[in-house]
């Protein structure tokens, strides 16, 4: 390894950074004593650099002739005292907690581990991936994003591979990768169902966790993330020679030459190395103290439910957060992202929407014109935080979710509590200049059953996780329709169908941002497992069908109706002017109708424009429309449900049925 002396550099960007002759490295370690730059060569020899710059937090360094290829990771000297949070061992090679891109492995081997009275002396380097430096160049032939507006926004999550591993029309060694995002047939199939935003599962470097190893399985939807500035590997073909970054930054680029933005799913939460008993891998052996929430002995705090917490309420956690996000946007122009467990980034300990991670990224120029998406709970102390978190952040809307299953699965709920959720959620929204597209709704998503089996599953089947079945939700307001499992008779199979049509059409009539979990626009299923994190098979993956169903179709309509509807439905607070409410009489809704958990249909007049009408009976009922609509000429929207003409040629609204009117005067 031929390379010049090692200059003092500058702190100027985290990580390793390629400038064209040389890579200036730096790491954040406030309480560390000093740091060597480990490079390793094609042999795997070891050469150690102490890094010589100290500016605050930050130790850098400047190697000239160190090139891109070039693999290497860190070693931090410190004091070793655990009940004070601090565990510098040199002898653990530790991952740059900013890397752009690794090669090779976290192995399940006790030298990851770290000891307890003393630091453990074995050297982890076999067991650990290396770091590359990477050259970020790249031709993105006048690229822009799309900028949907949040209005027009339709959202579809999906994982890489589950998406594209079984897709028609997708060339079988491109499918299950980056490059299978960009072909042709993914795309017309988004195009098609008129979706504008593509959510992608985790694409963060990841790894498996231990257990799930000597299981046989593995961290499928890659929430255990080990670099969260690189690009999983796994999820790369190999295509042409690419490295995963050009192959993924190729297929964002083709998504937005069709208009298609493209969001994250990110982890800063908690990261890989687990529980107190878990790996030594980066952070830990970095910046301890303040890099994960600790508690008096100075063992982590698991509000994750995975072990440990990341703490991001210091200077220099809030700047690892933010040039890993612009670093998303600046070299591989995604769109957005959508924040796991995201209450983590409101903690101080306790949450606050004026935290210091919070204000940074609104305040960011780059960052707050990105599509900002949170999960606004975790498993720490006052966890759930719907409602709380600032402009511009949107939030999955786990009430919308609950009450809409309830309204038309179990007819547990009243009326007065589905309106509130059709009408965008107010209560937990409309303050702080916040906006009806603030709420995310969804009716499934990768966590939980898909949209099929909560029609044909009412107890979760998760064998398979090596739990004996006690992971995943065990409330989730489905329903069989009288049939456990897939097999049903014709009177079962539709009444399913209307309960599918009745669920969809209400996510896309709903104010607010919809989004739809990617395979429930053809009815796919994951045998009753509600929670597939670690079913990187067909359990997990989208099982395409052959021809594409009629469902598709129908979809699409409904999505170029809730189009039409926009200005019917406005982008704004609804006020009493606007719309009205009405039970399935035609009659406006009275105090004790609204909360009648025995009420069976809904009707709400949206303006002067259009009728809709929800009826979650099991029998047909009488048209009887709101004594405004009596007089006006109207029409059945094509895409909802149609109207019963019966014996006396008088209208029916069918059961199980969405029915919109529009006005044709």
């Amino acid at each position: 390894m031929s390379v010049a002396v090692i200059e003092w550099g500058s702190d100027r960007r985290l990580g390793a950074r390629f400038d064209g002759r040389g890579t200036n490295f730096v790491l954040q370690a406030p309480d560390a004593d000093w740091v060597e730059l480990c490079l390793f060569d094609a042999e795997g020899v070891e050469t150690r650099y102490r890094l010589p710059g100290r500016s605050g937090a930050c130790h850098h360094g400047y190697l000239a002739g160190v090139a891109p290829g070039q693999r290497y990771a860190f070693r931090v000297h410190g004091r070793w005292a655990p009940d004070q949070g601090l565990r510098f061992n040199p002898a653990k090679l530790l991952i740059d907690p900013c890397a752009l891109a690794l090669v090779g492995e976290v192995l399940d081997d006790p030298r990851l581990e770290d000891g307890a009275a003393s630091p453990d002396p074995r050297d982890s380097a076999p067991c650990l991936p290396r770091c590359l430096v990477v050259d970020t160049g790249f031709d993105w032939e006048g690229d822009r994003p799309p900028r949907v507006p949040w209005s027009d926004t339709l959202i579809y999550e999906a994982h890489v591979r589950g998406l594209t591993q079984s897709f028609p029309g997708v060339e079988p060694k491109l499918r299950g990768s980056y490059a299978a995002l960009g072909e042709a047939a993914v795309i017309d199939h988004l195009k098609r169902l008129g979706v504008t935003t593509l959510e992608l599962l985790p694409v963060q470097h990841g790894t498996d966790e231990p257990r799930l190893r000597r299981l046989g399985l593995s961290n499928y939807w890659g929430y255990n993330v080990l670099a969260p500035f690189a690009l999983d590997p796994r999820h790369a073909s190999g295509r042409d020679g690419l490295s995963p970054l050009d192959e993924f930054r190729l297929a964002v680029r083709a998504l937005h030459a069709a208009g298609i933005e493209v969001i994250l799913d990110v982890v800063f939460n908690h990261s890989a190395e687990l529980d107190a008993e878990g790996p030594t891998l980066s952070l830990r052996g970095i910046d301890n103290r303040h890099a994960y929430w600790l508690d008096q002995r100075g063992a982590p705090c698991d509000w994750s439910g995975c072990g440990n917490a990341l703490r991001l309420d210091r200077g220099e956690a809030v700047r690892w957060v933010m040039e890993c996000l612009r670093s998303w946007v600046e070299l591989c122009h995604v769109d957005g992202f959508r924040f796991d467990l995201g209450v983590a980034l409101g903690r101080t300990p306790g949450f606050t929407a004026q935290a210091p991670l919070l204000s940074a990224i609104r305040q960011d120029p780059v960052l707050s014109a990105c599509k900002l998406i949170t999960e606004p709970w975790d498993l720490g102390p006052d966890g759930y935080r719907l409602g709380g978190f600032p402009f511009p952040f949107g939030e999955w809307n786990d009430r919308f979710r609950d009450a809409v299953r309830r309204f038309w699965l179990t007819g547990d709920i009243a009326r007065d509590e589905f309106a509130t959720r059709l009408a965008g959620s107010s209560d937990f929204f409309d303050h702080h200049g916040r906006a009806p597209w603030t709420s995310i709704n969804l009716l499934t998503s990768h966590d939980g059953f898909t949209l099929h089996d909560l029609l044909c599953f009412d107890q979760r089947h998760n064998q398979d996780n090596g739990e004996q079945g006690r992971d995943g939700h065990g409330n989730n307001f489905s329903a069989n329709h009288g049939i456990e499992g897939y097999t049903a008779d014709a009177a079962t199979a539709e009444a399913r169908d209307c309960s599918r049509r009745a669920l969809l059409s209400t996510l896309l009539l709903a104010h607010g941002t919809p989004m739809l979990l990617g395979g429930d626009e053809f009815a796919n299923g994951q045998s009753g497992n509600n929670n597939a994190y670690c079913q990187d098979n067909p359990i997990g993956w989208l099982d395409w069908p052959e021809r594409p169903p009629a469902l598709i179709d129908w979809l699409a309509a409904m999505v170029r109706l809730r189009g039409e509807l926009v200005d019917a439905r406005g982008r704004d607070w609804w006020s009493p002017d606007q719309v009205a409410w009405f039970d399935g009489d035609g009659r406006a809704m009275s105090a004790e109708a609204w909360r009648d958990p025995a009420g069976e249909t809904l009707q709400l007049s949206l303006g002067e424009r259009a009728l809709l009408i929800f009826h979650r009976g099991v029998a047909s009922i009488p048209l009887m429309v709101p004594p405004m609509w009596q007089a006006r000429r109207w029409r059945v929207a094509s895409a909802c449900e149609a109207l019963i003409e019966d014996e006396d040629e008088a209208w029916r609204v069918p059961p199980r049925a969405v029915v919109v009117l529009l006005s044709m005067d």
